[in-house]
């Protein structure tokens, strides 16, 4: 817009300057341009020069200011990127525990299973030996000639083994229990990591 009214003031003082009838004359001051008229062009030229300072300074002062918001976008974009791989680095760590913690349960539960398994056979076994002593007691109260102080000595070693698999049996009954807390805490660590 600045441009056009500049350059149609020039145009008006340059087509005012010729407009005038030519005379036949050949005086100087005919072919010489009115001071009006030149001071109206100097006066438009200088409307110009500054229209078109104001347009270079406003356009590289808008230059800068989208440089620098290129840069900023660049290095936020560039943190993102960062961000990104960090957060890929934690994910796959935490798949890591997860398998980690899955492997483990399931080694825990075998151990369960088997410790399980052996304390039922120990169990069973201490009943069978329970009933043998029964009935060895009932023999030897109806058929056996043998002493007391042997009887006491048998019964003696019985009931030291019934307490020995009686120890057992508690201290395996307390690795079940603590293996159970165990493998629910890891159940839960896994189900919260999920």
């Amino acid at each position: 817009m600045i441009w056009a009214l500049c350059l149609l003031c020039v145009a008006g003082g340059l087509t005012a300057a010729h407009a005038g009838p030519l005379s036949k004359t050949s005086k100087l001051e005919d072919k010489a341009a009115p001071l009006e008229e030149v001071n109206m062009l100097m006066f438009g030229v200088i409307q110009l020069s500054e229209s078109l300072n104001y347009v270079y300074e406003t356009t590289a002062a808008k230059i800068a200011k989208i440089s620098q918001v290129l840069m900023s976008h660049e290095g936020t974009l560039q943190m993102l990127g960062k961000q990104t791989e960090q957060a890929a680095e934690v994910e796959k760590q935490m798949k890591d525990v997860i398998q980690l913690l899955q492997a483990q349960m399931a080694k825990q539960q075998a151990q369960t299973v088997m410790t399980k398994d052996w304390l039922a056979s120990m169990e069973q076994e201490g009943v069978e030996l329970k009933t043998k002593v029964r009935r060895l007691e009932m023999y030897l109260s109806n058929f056996a000639p043998i002493s007391i102080k042997e009887l006491q000595e048998r019964a003696e070693e019985h009931s030291n083994i019934l307490k020995g698999l009686q120890l057992l049996t508690q201290f395996h009954k307390e690795n079940i229990e603590t293996q159970k807390d165990q493998l629910s805490k890891l159940q839960r660590m896994s189900e919260a990591m999920t």
